[in-house]
């Protein structure tokens, strides 16, 4: 038998469902708002430390690069760069010796970056100041393990929706 909800099932559906898009719409201002706000401290990082030869994208990047030897692509693909503009920023940090890159063998269209000495002291710097957060996250912040781990896990599954979105089409 097929029974068809009554009007109070009803309303309370279209309620839920307004309330989902209203969080929806706020996780997605925060996750904009908090990317800013990184750059916006490690900004004032280097700005402290007199620092005006390397801008926060920049200083990001080349944290998220540390030791590793990479393509541009990887950067992309690997949620290391979000920019659209990453050849732009990787030019920019040859040119100012913080990327040391070569052709790759295997494919000569392929351009691999590491860090310089001078671009591991700027990943060193971001490195330290994420090292001060964390001693004091949780007693400043109210952030502790289990607050992070519930947080990663559900920023983890919002990530793979919006990559099954795009795969899928959905």
């Amino acid at each position: 038998m097929i029974t068809t909800p009554n009007k109070r099932e009803v309303a309370v559906q279209v309620e839920e469902k307004v309330e989902l898009k209203s969080l929806y719409l706020e996780t997605l201002q925060l996750v904009e708002r908090l990317h800013r706000r990184l750059l916006d401290v490690i900004k004032d990082e280097f700005d402290r430390a007199g620092r005006t030869d390397i801008n926060a994208v920049q200083a990001l990047l080349l944290f998220n690069i540390g030791n590793s030897v990479l393509t541009a692509g990887e950067l992309r693909t690997r949620g290391f760069y979000l920019g659209s503009n990453v050849s732009y920023n990787l030019k920019k940090l040859v040119e100012l010796g913080f990327i040391d890159h070569q052709k790759s063998r295997v494919d000569r269209r392929a351009v691999r970056v590491s860090l310089t000495k001078a671009g591991l002291q700027v990943a060193e710097i971001v490195a330290v100041l994420y090292d001060r957060h964390i001693g004091s996250i949780d007693k400043v912040g109210g952030l502790d393990e289990g607050e992070f781990q519930k947080m990663n896990k559900s920023l983890q599954r919002l990530d793979r929706f919006w990559n099954d979105s795009i795969m899928y089409r959905l």
